[in-house]
């Protein structure tokens, strides 16, 4: 059974992705923290401790472990918590770290980058797409330390692909939801269309986006490629284009969009790696789903 290092395995999303890949792998879970020597940890999945900002830490770790794969899911998740520069470094420094010591080790690379790296999210005033739907083609014009940093991320990402020809898929994911837990459908049901604006409102399923990990693991990219993880839909329940007009007043030249179909197109994933997302809000908003347990 092959071993794969997934960073930021403890975080909310990790632990769906940690959990998933358990199914199939031997999960080394590495976070900041471990739960320590004393737990009942979950089938396939061990722990470790480590600063991923620190290059020697990182190096050290991944040459004891020298994984198949890894799929690196940590950062500090947006701009508006901490000091900009403290985003923009953690994030910039760990995936260098991270990707750079995965390449030595010749292991395959799934990573997180995101949609915010487009520059619609974070926006002092939400700029209206180039074209519809939103490939992963589209330039990219962040005016934040997080979306800046997953577009260094992705410089980073081409360049250990080109060095050390290893694959590196980046996935960009929409805003990620939790069955039974929601809140985008709080945006929808308010009315203010500028709740979700800074997406179009998109989202993605968490089961969704650790289904395209383990895809993109199984069927890996030729250098750097990006993919986005989106839901088919928008969670507005109403067609998108109409909700792009009424609230930026005008749909960009290029619009193909279908109904309620996702503003982020989802075809370079399947074309790529076989993937389509499977779940939708009009089910998964009410599941009652256990979240991961890792360790008893």
């Amino acid at each position: 059974m092959e071993t794969v290092i997934v960073t930021g395995a403890l975080g909310r999303s990790g632990r769906w992705i940690t959990d998933r890949l358990a199914e199939e792998y031997e999960v080394v879970a590495v976070d900041l923290t471990q739960p320590g020597f004393e737990v009942d940890a979950r089938e396939n999945v061990d722990f470790r401790a480590c600063d991923l900002t620190e290059m020697g830490e990182v190096a050290d770790l991944f040459s004891q472990l020298n994984p198949d794969a890894v799929v690196h899911w940590a950062a500090i998740p947006s701009p508006t918590r901490h000091a900009g520069s403290r985003v923009f470094e953690t994030n910039v420094q760990s995936t260098y770290n991270v990707l750079v010591s995965a390449a030595r080790a010749d292991a395959r690379i799934v990573w997180a980058s995101s949609e915010s790296a487009y520059g619609f999210a974070f926006a002092e005033e939400t700029p209206l797409p180039d074209f519809l739907p939103i490939t992963e083609d589209h330039p990219f014009r962040p005016e934040d330390p997080y979306g800046t940093a997953k577009v260094a991320g992705e410089e980073v990402s081409k360049m250990v692909a080109r060095k050390y020809g290893v694959s590196t898929c980046a996935i960009r994911p929409s805003w990620i939801q939790y069955p039974g837990d929601y809140p985008c459908r709080d945006v929808a049901k308010s009315g203010d269309l500028s709740g979700g604006a800074g997406n179009c409102w998109s989202y993605v399923d968490v089961r969704d986006v650790a289904d395209l990990v383990v895809a993109a693991l199984a069927n890996p990219v030729t250098g750097h490629e990006a993919l986005h993880a989106a839901a088919a839909e928008n969670y507005l329940d109403r067609p998108t284009a109409e909700a792009v007009e009424e609230f930026f007043g005008e749909v960009p030249e290029q619009c193909a969009l279908d109904g309620d179909q996702s503003a982020l197109s989802t075809a370079k994933a399947q074309a790529l790696v076989g993937w389509t997302p499977s779940h939708s809000w009009r089910e998964a908003a009410d599941e009652d789903v256990s979240e991961p347990v890792l360790w008893k």
